[in-house]
């Protein structure tokens, strides 16, 4: 099995086979299988126990009409209660084992899938829809639950259900066995056309759950939009139709589930059964007890042929859902976490050399090269869709360049041992993300063992402390996920301080000021020329009064750096930077004659 690219691996996680649904899920159920072999063998026994029943109240029958001694009736009814103890023991501790290796192989397989989606690139999550992966990582492993107990364990008995009663028919008289015989290659006939037109029919509705699911996500994320657009009537519809598909599916399979035929079929065995069994009592080759013996032994069969009409369901669920977590689990990601990559403490030189960015068939990023020096503070403008936010995410590796090199400190990004790249870079994005956690809890995200003073110190450079404490539990306050009960200028700060308390070498600003009035940002501003000092840093602005102490301006069009030097230097000679700030109403100097556009 090819080993899986991944960004993030789990340390000294258990290795499962992925080659197939089948394969993975037995891969999973086996390492519990000293749970599993305890129930194999417990309801072996019970069966065995259960069985005896019709052979012991046979006996009791034949005791009845001929009395042997005083008290074998008394122990004959004691060995019935004995027997039938014995069987509901070991149908306990059967229960007990199954059910822990139902339960851990969902939480088995629930971690596993949450591992792979933490080591998948952006590039992967990109392609993705969070509802549909909601549904695999919640409902379809829930699935796998529900297939082991008493998806698997029905099974199991229906085979052992129909094992030990023929055995016991047999060695009461081998003539007895051909109707269970024909009815047992009747059944295994019928279930197997049975699983064919089921196994279809689950799959779509597996498919179709999280299609829906995705869909149901995507209208409450956007809530605000369907809100504002008036559109909940059309939301409305589309999600019906969606419950609709998924209902007819459940329709579908319930008139497979009706048109199950096997019970029908062990009417017809019972009967014949009888039949055989009183010829024989007719011809005195069998005694009237041992007829009574044999129809016990057939009443023990109704249960495992019953069961297969829904144990074979909930099989069928459970490997649709099963292959459906295994697509998600082997998906190859774009990034590898190169674990045994060069680790060194970031100096904070960038260089990008002739860079190409694709984003599947879409030029993104074409021939990008410049070069910051560690300490340089470089601001990145261009118009919407210049590919400015895609240039900085090279740089942390959320994507790596289709063509060309980006290098820090003169190695090769991907050369580079991702955690050690990642940990000493810190980004912060217009659309900041904040987690429903505690105030303290967000701004400590990158350092989990940092101190309440650290914290505190953080939150004072970000100018965020003096609002912090205004919340009635200050640092421990809970914000809404993500961070809906704050104002956008108060998600920004607390970003901020987060990224002050990891103490990155290499700062990326992407309109992280956006949402802060005036007068805070001139407050934020000054801390955030405190924290670069010494650090290289990545300034995404539209605003002028940024841009101005930026050491080097870089000018993005189309993908295309056509314009870098400082911001008097780019006024006089670009004409894409001066159009940038045409809407400032500042005095732009001439274009001087015969002037070119400088280059990166």
């Amino acid at each position: 099995m090819a080993v899986q690219k991944a960004e993030f691996t789990v340390q000294n996680a258990y290795n499962y086979d992925q080659r197939s649904p089948r394969r993975w899920l037995l891969s999973h159920v086996w390492r519990h299988k000293q749970f599993l072999a305890v129930w194999l063998l417990c309801s072996i026994s019970a069966y065995i126990f259960y069985s005896s029943n019709p052979v012991l109240f046979g006996k009791a029958l034949e005791e009845i009409k001929d009395p042997s001694q005083p008290g074998t009736l008394l122990e004959i009814a004691l060995l019935v209660m004995l027997v039938l103890v014995l069987d509901g023991v070991c149908n306990l501790i059967g229960a007990l084992c199954i059910e822990t290796v139902a339960q851990r192989l969902e939480r088995d397989a629930r971690e596993e899938l949450y591992g792979a989606l933490l080591g998948k690139s952006q590039t992967f999550h990109d392609r993705q829809r969070v509802g549909d992966i909601m549904a695999r990582a919640t409902d379809d492993v829930r699935q796998l639950n529900g297939m082991m107990n008493p998806g698997i364990t029905f099974i199991w008995e229906s085979i052992v259900g129909f094992t030990i009663p023929i055995v016991f028919i047999g060695s009461i008289n081998y003539q007895l066995l051909l109707a269970p015989l024909l009815f047992t290659l009747c059944y295994i006939i019928l279930v197997r056309n049975y699983v064919r037109r089921l196994t279809p029919v689950v799959r779509r509705q597996r498919d179709q759950f999280g299609k829906m699911n995705a869909g149901l996500e995507e209208s409450i994320s956007g809530i605000e939009v369907v809100k504002a657009s008036a559109q909940e009537v059309f939301e409305r519809r589309k999600f019906r139709q969606n419950a609709r598909l998924f209902r007819d599916f459940f329709v579908r399979q319930g008139q497979i589930e009706a048109s199950y035929l096997p019970l029908l079929f062990y009417g017809f065995a019972v009967g014949g059964v009888f039949l055989h069994a009183m010829a024989l009592y007719q011809q005195n080759v069998i005694p009237l007890s041992l007829v009574v013996t044999v129809m016990g032994l057939m009443a023990v069969l109704r249960w495992p042929a019953f069961a297969s009409i829904f144990s074979f369901s909930l099989l069928e669920q459970g490997i649709a859902a099963a292959e459906r977590i295994l697509n998600i689990i082997r998906a190859n990601t774009d990034l590898d976490e190169n674990k045994v990559g060069f680790t060194s403490t970031v100096k904070g030189d960038i260089e990008f050399e002739n860079v190409t960015f694709k984003f599947d068939d879409m030029v993104v990023l074409e021939h990008v090269s410049f070069h910051v020096k560690p300490g340089e503070t470089v601001a990145i403008v261009g118009q919407t869709g210049s590919g400015k936010s895609t240039l900085t995410q090279l740089v942390n590796r959320t994507y790596d360049s289709t063509y060309g090199r980006v290098l820090i400190d003169g190695v090769d990004v991907r050369e580079w041992n991702l955690d050690s790249l990642r940990s000493q870079i810190s980004k912060i994005e217009q659309d900041v993300f904040l987690f429903s956690r505690t105030v303290a809890e967000n701004i400590a995200f990158g350092m989990p063992d940092a101190t309440q003073a650290q914290i505190e110190q953080a939150a004072k450079e970000a100018q965020a402390h003096d609002f912090i404490m205004t919340f009635s539990e200050g640092y421990k306050t809970k914000i809404g996920e993500r961070g809906v009960t704050l104002s956008g200028g108060q998600r920004q700060r607390i970003a901020l301080a987060r990224a002050f308390l990891s103490n990155p070498r290499i700062l990326i600003l992407d309109d992280s000021t956006s949402a802060i009035d005036s007068a805070t940002e001139d407050e934020i501003q000054k801390a955030i020329r405190r924290a670069q000092q010494g650090r290289t840093t990545l300034l995404i602005t539209h605003r002028l009064s940024q841009i101005r102490w930026a050491d080097h301006i870089i000018v993005l069009e189309k993908g295309r750096v056509v314009a870098s030097g400082t911001h008097e230097e780019l006024l006089r000679s670009s004409a894409h930077y001066r159009r940038i700030f045409a809407r400032y109403d500042v005095a732009l100097p001439p274009i001087q004659a015969g002037a070119q556009p400088a280059q990166a």
